[in-house]
C-alpha cells in the first residue's frame, strides 16, 4: 500500500529544519516531502517545481512564505490536495510600506553577509521567552546561515512580486487548518482570523506563547493540531465513496 504523503513547504530562507519536530512526529505514518524552494524568484515557479516532485495526491502544509506557495498550488492543482494547513502566513498583496525594509534587508545581506541579516532578523521572529533558548536559536541561525545572500534576494523578489490571494480563499473546499502563534508580530493572529473566516469550514488555531517560528517554538502544540487536521476526511474522497 502506498504511504500517504505529507508535503511540508518551508518559509523564507528556511529548509526542512523548520519542520524538524513535525517530520519526527509523522514520518512513521506518512511519506514526508519537503521541497527545496531555494533558487526560485517567484512563488509560481516554486509551486510548479513542488508539483513536479509531489505525488498525485497529498496533504499540504506551508509555513510563512510556504503558506503562500501552498495557496498557489491550490490555484494550479486543487484536485491533488487532500488537506491544507496554513501556518504563520498571509494572503494580502504587497504593501507600499513593506518594500523599503525588504530591500534594505537584501542590501544588508549582500553588504555584510547572511550572518548580519540573521542577527537583525531573528529576535522579532520569536516570542520573548524563546529568544534566550540556545538550542532553538542555534537551530534557526544554522538553518538561515545555510542560505546565501543570492538565495535571500531571489525569495524577496518573489515576495515583492506576489499576487493578492484573498479572492481565491472562498474556493478552497478541502479540510483546512489556519494556525498562528499568539505573539506573532510578523504575521499576526488577526490576519489569520480573516483568512480562516474566508475559507469555508476552516479551523483556526492560535498557539499561546509563540511567535512566527511556531513549528519550532511550540512543536507539541503544533503537532497536536496537525494530527487533528490529518484525521479530517478529504471532501473529494467522501464524494467519490
Amino acid at each position: 500500500m502506498t504511504a500517504r504523503t505529507l508535503l511540508l513547504l518551508p518559509g523564507l530562507l528556511c529548509d526542512r529544519e523548520i519542520w524538524a519536530p513535525q517530520i519526527a512526529a509523522f514520518e512513521s505514518d506518512y511519506r514526508i516531502v519537503v521541497p527545496d524552494l531555494w533558487g526560485y524568484d517567484s512563488f509560481e515557479a516554486m509551486d510548479e517545481a513542488t508539483l513536479v516532485e509531489a505525488p498525485a495526491r497529498f496533504s499540504l502544509a506551508g509555513h510563512s512564505m510556504g503558506g503562500r506557495v501552498a495557496l498557489e498550488i491550490m490555484q494550479r492543482a486543487p484536485e491533488r490536495v487532500e488537506r491544507l494547513a496554513l501556518l504563520s502566513t498571509g494572503v494580502h498583496p504587497v504593501r507600499e510600506a513593506e518594500i523599503a525594509p525588504r530591500l534594505a534587508q537584501v542590501a544588508l545581506a549582500e553588504r555584510d553577509g547572511i550572518e548580519a541579516l540573521v542577527q537583525e532578523w531573528l529576535p522579532p521572529m520569536l516570542h520573548p521567552r524563546h529568544r534566550s533558548d540556545p538550542k532553538l536559536v542555534g537551530a534557526i541561525v544554522s538553518m538561515w546561515c545555510r542560505g546565501t545572500p543570492e538565495i535571500f534576494a531571489k525569495q524577496i523578489h518573489a515576495a515583492l512580486h506576489r499576487r493578492d490571494l484573498r479572492p481565491s480563499l472562498a474556493g478552497i473546499h478541502c479540510p483546512t487548518l489556519v494556525l498562528v502563534g499568539a505573539e506573532d508580530t510578523w504575521s499576526p493572529p488577526a490576519q489569520h482570523e480573516a483568512i480562516a473566516a474566508a475559507i469555508p469550514d476552516a479551523e483556526l488555531a492560535i498557539v499561546p506563547e509563540s511567535g512566527h517560528m511556531v513549528t519550532l517554538e511550540a512543536p507539541e502544540h503544533v503537532n497536536t493540531e496537525l494530527r487533528r487536521w490529518l484525521a479530517r476526511q478529504p471532501v473529494f474522497l467522501t464524494q467519490e465513496a
